[in-house]
């Protein structure tokens, strides 16, 4: 069989890149491009490549399976017939998305991989799926070597996203400057409720497609301090996704964890980050 494309040798990133996995809890794909066109998101979009995200589908339709697929291996899938070749990859028989350029780990998760490759590993969450209150809540963060998630990071906060980086920042600011990151953070702010991130908007009036958008125009207001926090040691490689995304009232359906195409239809890219000159 044919593969559709060639895959980035992520055998030259891992072990000299830093790495930072940033998903955009619930980012649905037509609301991320609108808002790239338009010049909404002007942080974001300087840095896609040609300064539009890709159309993907998601691994999983809410946030734990898609997270459990993504740690395994599986980022969203290109919109289109494949096998398309991975970034990284576990190592079992018969793959056909693994191709040359693939990292290719031993051991059940990314995270298992790059520990290998002498990364620190470290998860700062979001959704309530990485709030470690119950043992459902631990299962995500513990593939991590650290993990951090207070209130202030988690779905009801209207300053999550700024909190998380400023976390990721004192993480980075704390490793010795030969050790290789692996940041994984789980932004929490477009995940319902985010009505709170719309002007004039109200608890009563609700969450709507208005307020998811200026939920990823938030987001784009602090992302910059994250990705030069991640680059201030060397060059930084960096995927930024949604995980699944969510509806809206669209053709009567309304959530997520469902088979409707605004929830399996997701915004990716990967991208570098330059560092500080050698």
């Amino acid at each position: 069989m044919t593969r559709a494309e060639p895959v980035l040798d992520m055998n030259h990133v891992v072990g000299q890149d830093d790495i930072l996995l940033l998903t955009l809890d619930t980012l649905r794909y037509d609301v991320a491009r609108e808002l790239a066109s338009s010049g909404r998101i002007p942080t974001l979009a300087s840095y896609l490549p040609g300064g539009q995200w890709e159309k993907r589908h998601a691994p999983g339709s809410f946030t734990y399976a898609s997270h459990q697929a993504i740690f395994a291996g599986f980022l969203p899938t290109p919109a289109s017939q494949g096998p398309h070749p991975r970034l990284f990859a576990a190592r079992f028989s018969g793959s056909e998305s693994t191709a040359d350029g693939t990292f290719v780990f031993e051991g059940s998760t990314l995270m298992d991989g790059l520990r290998q490759a002498g990364y620190r590993t470290v998860c700062i969450g979001g959704v309530g799926f990485f709030n470690k209150a119950a043992p459902l809540g631990s299962v995500l963060p513990e593939m991590f070597d650290e993990s951090f998630w207070e209130p202030r990071f988690g779905v009801t906060s209207p300053e999550s996203f700024e909190a998380q980086v400023e976390c990721a920042v004192g993480v980075v600011s704390r490793l010795h400057h030969e050790e290789r990151l692996f940041l994984f953070v789980n932004a929490a702010a477009l995940h319902q409720p985010n009505w709170f991130h719309l002007d004039g908007a109200s608890a009563e009036s609700g969450d709507t497609l208005d307020s998811h958008a200026a939920a990823l125009e938030y987001i784009d207001r602090h992302v910059e301090r994250l990705l030069r926090a991640m680059s201030s040691r060397r060059r930084c490689f960096a995927i930024v996704c949604s995980d699944h995304g969510t509806a809206y009232g669209d053709d009567g359906w309304t959530g997520h964890r469902l088979g409707h195409d605004s929830v399996w239809t997701v915004p990716y890219s990967h991208f570098f980050v330059e560092g500080p000159l050698q």
